[in-house]
């Protein structure tokens, strides 16, 4: 009897405890290759989040957190997105994704508020952690140097919207036209691609001693042959010449020492005043932007329900994806990952919906603090995962 008990009393804190651990308390699902959470709510409305994994290991990461944007109770309060599209290895997106909020909450602090250079400073904070991680780990693990981050974070904030990005992910605004009841798409962030004619321009005015800056390798443009982003969090190899150097693979080595970084991790910062005909926005990995243009995505958004947003986005970007190697969709599910990353890339999406009534409300408004990541998949390498239903 007094067993029973003991036990009665001690199985609903176990039973927590599971759900807990297998990341249950975010209300996120897991099919196959794909983690998605159908809908959950935010500071100014509802979201929809999902990550179809294409690598062995997922380089994409992302969180929600909304409620107190400070490390003090007394706010202000909104709503924090980030997607973090990481290339040759987790390392630097797993670091953003456990450092940059951090950092973002302790400079609200000290600024009282949230602004442009709160963000900035919150960026710079966490290139800093990540180069001192590199420099820790540099002797025994010097592929570290090689490994980065796009980032792509937008806050809503006392009716403000601000964006920042370093890469190639992007912000697309949902806004209703209220002459013809249309949804139009609006891209909100800046893109550091070198496929950008802009962005090779820019890289040529910061570099005019070198003529190879950009380079034409097999059809695409890449920075210095090697990478087609020019900014990003990481890439530590071609931020400081140090770094450059054996033990280093050799396909990463530069030929000639370089005197100032090649790479930049300042971010392009926007801030927009919200309207109330502003519907919602998506945020995403250049994943789905690969098979989506921005009015297809905020298409697929308006046009149906709110709950599984991104999820569905994710499946038409797959769609897509089985469609231009002439592939049945039901055949791309079965491929397992890491050979998955031949036909597309990891996928994140975020789905920010916005109830005018409490983007209005202010910055001051007090609510519980939610926090949702990304999730990944977890299955032996030699495990055929079916994939999405």
């Amino acid at each position: 009897m007094l067993m029973n008990l003991l036990w009665a009393c001690f199985r609903p804190r176990l039973l927590s405890e599971r759900r807990v651990r297998n990341g249950e308390n975010s209300g996120g699902r897991q099919e196959g290759l794909l983690w998605y959470k159908d809908t959950g709510h935010h500071v100014n409305g509802d979201f929809s989040m999902a990550v179809v994994q294409a690598n062995n290991l997922l380089e994409d990461q992302s969180q929600v957190e909304s409620g107190c944007l400070s490390l003090q109770d007394s706010g202000p309060y909104g709503t924090f997105v980030g997607v973090y599209d990481g290339h040759g290895g987790p390392e630097t997106s797993r670091f953003i994704n456990s450092n940059l909020f951090q950092h973002l909450k302790r400079f609200t602090s000290e600024n009282q508020s949230m602004s442009v250079e709160v963000i900035k400073k919150a960026f710079e904070a966490t290139e800093d952690g990540f180069l001192s991680l590199v420099s820790k780990q540099w002797p025994l693990n010097p592929q570290i140097a090689a490994v980065g981050s796009c980032c792509l974070v937008g806050v809503v904030c006392g009716g403000t919207l601000y964006i920042a990005n370093l890469g190639d992910s992007r912000a697309v605004l949902g806004r209703l036209m209220k002459a013809t009841g249309e949804t139009v798409a609006l891209q909100l962030s800046a893109e550091h691609n070198a496929c950008i004619e802009s962005v090779r321009q820019e890289l040529h005015s910061t570099h005019p001693d070198d003529s190879q800056i950009v380079v034409l390798k097999h059809n695409v443009w890449r920075v210095k042959g090697l990478i087609q982003i020019s900014r990003s969090i990481g890439d530590v190899y071609l931020k400081k010449a140090e770094y450059n150097r054996a033990p280093l693979y050799a396909r990463f080595r530069l030929r000639e020492p370089f005197k100032r970084p090649i790479l930049s991790s300042d971010p392009s910062v926007s801030a927009h005043q919200l309207q109330p005909h502003d519907q919602f926005i998506i945020f995403a990995s250049d994943g789905l932007w690969e098979h989506l243009t921005n009015q297809e995505a905020v298409d697929i958004v308006q046009n149906h329900p709110r709950s599984g947003s991104a999820k569905r986005l994710v499946k038409n970007a797959l769609r897509s994806a089985a469609k231009k190697r002439e592939m049945r969709y039901s055949d791309l599910k079965k491929i397992d990952r890491g050979v998955r990353r031949h036909f597309h890339d990891d996928i994140t999406v975020v789905v920010l919906f916005l109830d005018s009534n409490l983007v209005s409300r202010g910055s001051s408004f007090r609510t519980p603090n939610i926090s949702v990541k990304g999730a990944g998949v977890t299955l032996p390498s030699n495990t055929l995962a079916p994939g999405l239903a």
